[in-house]
């Protein structure tokens, strides 16, 4: 079968030259046609390098992007970019930075074989970023959970069949959210445990600001839901407090009116028309191999 693995990047030119000899070395023993696509977000500094040790990937395309869209977008961009220049059967999104490990790609190659055409998550079993970081990601799933019913445990490092990546495609939430979009579309996901890694080089990148944006990008793809629980929760809780109204019972109602305005304003980022013509953002493609 023929697998791309589809690499965003932006300004980490070492990462990704030491991530692409990882995946070299991972895949020797594959009985498969493994191809890279970087998706170059516009960096300030030159990505392309030499690659030596590539002679297991059957090609290398840097595609070099006009104006910085942001990783989700990239991810969005490259999926339509592959879909309708490259023939596939997989897809493998993954971080440029060592985050999503190359160990695991055989992994998700090995279980593809046996799949039926279904797609492939990495399920989140360890992380590898501070206390205080695992703590928020914790919260992070509870209030995704608590307001859309959707328990999400995975990034952007899965396995997509081509019919996945068609559907992600004709939906336009995938031009905000990756995940989101993803456990929208998609009913039968099937999983393997995943391990986040440390970076290569440098902390991450991912602050507790766009972590939060994360989440609020996730329930913004179910907003329907979030608003119906919402309201519930704004009647039965007014019902509660109703002879202890203060200062201090209404926060949590302004927080989650906080929350709602969030929410339906990072779903303004869900173009289908921008989304439709992505790649007019291409500037050009280095074929490295």
């Amino acid at each position: 079968m023929k697998y791309v693995i589809l690499i965003p990047i932006y300004n980490d030119r070492e990462s990704l030259k030491l991530l692409l000899e990882n995946i070299n070395s991972e895949v020797k023993d594959l009985n498969h046609e493994i191809s890279i696509v970087v998706i170059n977000d516009a960096s300030s500094q030159q990505i392309i390098d030499n690659y030596p040790n590539i002679e297991n990937i059957s090609s290398l395309e840097i595609i070099n992007m006009k104006a910085n869209r942001g990783h989700t977008r990239c991810i969005a961009s490259g999926l339509k970019y592959i879909f309708e220049k490259k023939d596939f059967d997989y897809v493998i999104p993954m971080d440029g930075d060592g985050e999503d490990r190359p160990e695991e790609i055989k992994n998700f190659i090995q279980f593809s074989e046996q799949s039926n055409d279904k797609s492939i998550i990495g399920e989140r079993v360890k992380r590898s970023e501070s206390l205080f970081f695992k703590i928020c990601y914790q919260f992070h799933k509870l209030l995704t959970f608590v307001f859309t019913g959707q328990s999400i445990k995975f990034g952007n490092f899965t396995c997509l069949s081509k019919s996945t990546v068609k559907k992600l495609l004709d939906e336009k939430s995938t031009w905000n959210s990756f995940s989101g979009s993803l456990k929208k579309i998609e009913k039968d996901l099937l999983s393997i445990p995943s391990i986040r890694g440390e970076r290569y080089f440098g902390p991450s990148q991912m602050s507790f600001f766009n972590l939060l944006k994360h989440s609020l990008s996730i329930i913004s793809v179910f907003r329907k839901t979030v608003l119906i629980r919402s309201a519930l929760f704004i009647v039965f809780y007014i019902l509660l407090i109703k002879s202890y109204a203060s200062v201090i019972t209404s926060i949590p109602l302004v927080l989650l009116l906080m929350m709602i305005y969030c929410i339906s304003s990072l779903a303004l980022r869900e173009n289908i028309e921008e989304f439709n013509n992505a790649l007019k953002n291409i500037n050009d493609i280095d074929k490295v191999k």
